[in-house]
């Protein structure tokens, strides 16, 4: 993309970015999935929600380096786009010598060795003895072997559960309305009083608010805990968008409801940093076990960039149509999506992955032995992981 201009090919810059959100759509699934994989049980929560903390950090990055007066020029374009390389060199410097996961390494591969040392790598001591058998009982608590598909995965009674509740969340997260909030905020900001070319700056602000309550969310997630943050989060969007609503149809008539509406903004951006945001892809690691969560995240994934590219392609729509009443909309999703997490998703904090596997097994309404694999409860459990 840097070298688009030079060489005067608007194709580059579309096959780059192809490349970039190919990049983009297997970081945001493997990345939460590997942290929550090879953090500890303390841990978990916090290093769930760092991902999403780098996003914000990424947003606020690109709006201060998208500045008119800093990039967002004739003569700095390429260069705002080239920089996007910078991290992708980083990456692919330090890659290289991290650790695999140690539970694809014990439960798919078996390799128990490989497992102790990237434990060990990983911990910084040598008595990782109580983690391999916790990694043990788990995969003897897999309700099916092998590779699970998408296919399968979403056929499976034991997996009902799960798989609805990501689906809701992941959906939920993207049609509450985030990228629409931020599609209309110039908007109120303009009628707000604030100049056209000031805009920018406010819109860099927003996205410091972002990040900065993404951090909250790092440290306050293990205390807490992930359906508090939910219900929570939600709510405070489900408020923000119903006074947004009921300012934007004021502020021809009230002259201080523009002021009001900046402020639904940001409380909307601190409640969504808050809860949906963070919390749903961490969710798709600890609901689910090893077989099925490559697959789990295909499914969030998925439900994910096509929630965003829905609300991208219809909300210019729905505010010609509707007005100061499209929010009433992504309200509606919010308080939907707030039922369904205070009636069905547990608390995850400070518990095992089977320990929450045995919560949704209630749920499912399943024995603990998967039918699939029901000839294999005659047999004594392993003790050694033998």
């Amino acid at each position: 993309m840097g070298c688009s201009e030079v060489a005067k090919s608007f194709e580059m810059i579309i096959v780059a970015r192809l490349l970039v959100g190919i990049c983009a759509g297997l970081s945001s699934n493997v990345v939460p999935m590997y942290l929550g994989e090879l953090a500890p049980k303390n841990l978990r929560g916090a290093l769930g929600v760092v991902p999403q903390l780098f996003i914000t950090v990424g947003i606020l990055a690109a709006q201060i380096l998208g500045l008119r007066s800093l990039l967002a020029n004739e003569e700095g374009w390429p260069i705002l786009l080239g920089v996007t390389g910078i991290p992708a060199a980083v990456q692919l410097l330090l890659l290289p010598f991290f650790p695999e996961s140690p539970r694809y390494l014990l439960i798919q591969k078996k390799d128990e060795a490989a497992a102790k040392n990237a434990l060990r790598e990983l911990r910084g001591w040598d008595d990782v003895d109580a983690e391999t058998q916790e990694i043990w009982e788990e995969d003897r608590a897999e309700k099916a072997a092998g590779f699970i598909s998408v296919l399968k995965l979403l056929r499976m009674r034991s997996l009902r559960w799960q798989v609805i509740s990501i689906v809701v969340l992941m959906g939920g997260q993207q049609l509450s309305g985030v990228n629409a909030i931020y599609y209309y905020a110039d908007q109120i900001y303009l009628s707000a009083g604030v100049r056209a070319q000031d805009v920018q700056y406010v819109t860099a602000g927003t996205g410091a608010v972002n990040m900065l309550m993404t951090i909250c969310a790092v440290f306050v997630v293990e205390l807490l805990g992930r359906r508090v943050l939910l219900l929570l989060g939600f709510s405070i969007c489900f408020t923000a968008c119903c006074v947004l609503t009921a300012a934007l149809a004021l502020q021809d008539t009230i002259s201080w409801m523009p002021y009001v509406s900046i402020a639904c903004i940001i409380s909307y951006v601190i409640g969504h940093a808050l809860g949906p945001s963070p919390i749903p892809a961490l969710l798709i690691t600890e609901i689910f076990l090893q077989s099925s969560r490559p697959a789990a995240y295909m499914v969030g994934g998925s439900v994910h960039w096509l929630s965003n590219f829905t609300v991208g392609l219809i909300f210019p729509f729905i505010q010609v149509g509707l007005g100061a009443y499209s929010f009433i909309i992504f309200a509606m999703i919010c308080v939907l999506t707030t039922i369904y997490t205070f009636l069905v998703v547990p608390e995850t904090k400070s518990k095992t992955f089977i320990e929450i596997n045995e919560i949704f097994t209630k749920m499912n309404e399943v024995s603990e032995v998967h039918p699939e694999k029901e000839e294999l409860k005659d047999f004594p459990p392993s003790t050694t992981g033998q």
